[in-house]
C-alpha cells in the first residue's frame, strides 16, 4: 500500500550532462538526492517516480525552449548516478508532469496516498509547474495529499541574468504560495 511518492523530475543527461540545455552545476544536488532515494527505498510504503522530458522534432515545446530531450537520444536517459532507483517512470512532452500520459490514473489509483515529495530540475520550470500541477490536481479531485519540495534537492542553470540560487529561492517562494510545503534540511 503506497502512502508516499518521491518524484525525481528531469534529472536526465540533457539537463545535467550534455546537450543544449545541460547545466553540469546541477550535479551539486545529486548527493542530497541520493540520501533521499536511499531512505525512500527502505520504506515499503514509498514509491519513487521518475518523470523525464521526451520530445519529438514536432513537439511544440521546442519552439519555446529550443531542441532538447529528443526521443532516441541519450539526453532523455536518467543520469548514471541516479539509475536504478525508480519504481515507475513517466515521460512528459511539456513542462508540467501532471500531463504525462498515465500519471493522473496512477495518482487516482493510489487511494492511500498521503504525501508527495519533489526533487529535480529545473527549479523554476519543471519542478514548479509539476508541484503546482500536483497541488491543483489533488485539490480538484478532493484528495487530501500533502505536496512537499526539498529546497536542497532542486536546482537550475546559471546564465547571465539568471542566478541559479536566486531563481531557485524564487521558485520555492512561488511553490509555497501555492500550498506546497518547503522542506529544508536541519543543520
Amino acid at each position: 500500500m503506497i502512502k508516499e511518492l518521491v518524484f525525481n523530475i528531469d534529472m536526465i543527461n540533457g539537463f545535467v550532462k550534455k546537450g543544449a540545455l545541460a547545466a553540469p552545476s546541477i550535479m551539486r544536488i545529486v548527493p542530497r538526492q541520493l540520501e533521499i532515494l536511499e531512505e525512500a527505498k527502505k520504506d515499503p510504503e514509498v514509491e519513487i517516480v521518475d518523470v523525464r522530458d521526451l520530445h519529438t522534432r514536432k513537439s511544440v515545446e521546442l519552439k519555446t525552449f529550443g531542441i532538447h530531450g529528443l526521443e532516441g537520444t541519450d539526453e532523455v536517459e536518467q543520469i548514471d548516478e541516479l539509475k536504478g532507483y525508480a519504481d515507475r517512470v513517466f515521460y512528459k512532452n511539456c513542462t508540467n508532469l501532471i500531463f504525462a500520459p498515465g500519471i493522473q490514473d496512477y495518482l487516482k489509483g493510489n487511494p492511500n496516498l498521503k504525501r508527495v515529495r519533489l526533487m529535480g530540475c529545473l527549479s523554476e520550470i519543471c519542478v514548479t509547474n509539476g508541484g503546482i500541477g500536483l497541488r491543483t490536481f489533488f485539490d480538484q479531485n478532493n484528495m487530501d495529499v500533502e505536496v512537499c519540495v526539498y529546497a536542497d534537492a532542486i536546482d537550475t542553470y546559471d546564465a547571465p541574468g539568471h542566478n541559479a540560487d536566486q531563481v531557485t529561492e524564487q521558485a520555492l517562494k512561488m511553490m509555497e504560495a501555492n500550498g506546497i510545503k518547503v522542506l529544508r534540511k536541519e543543520r
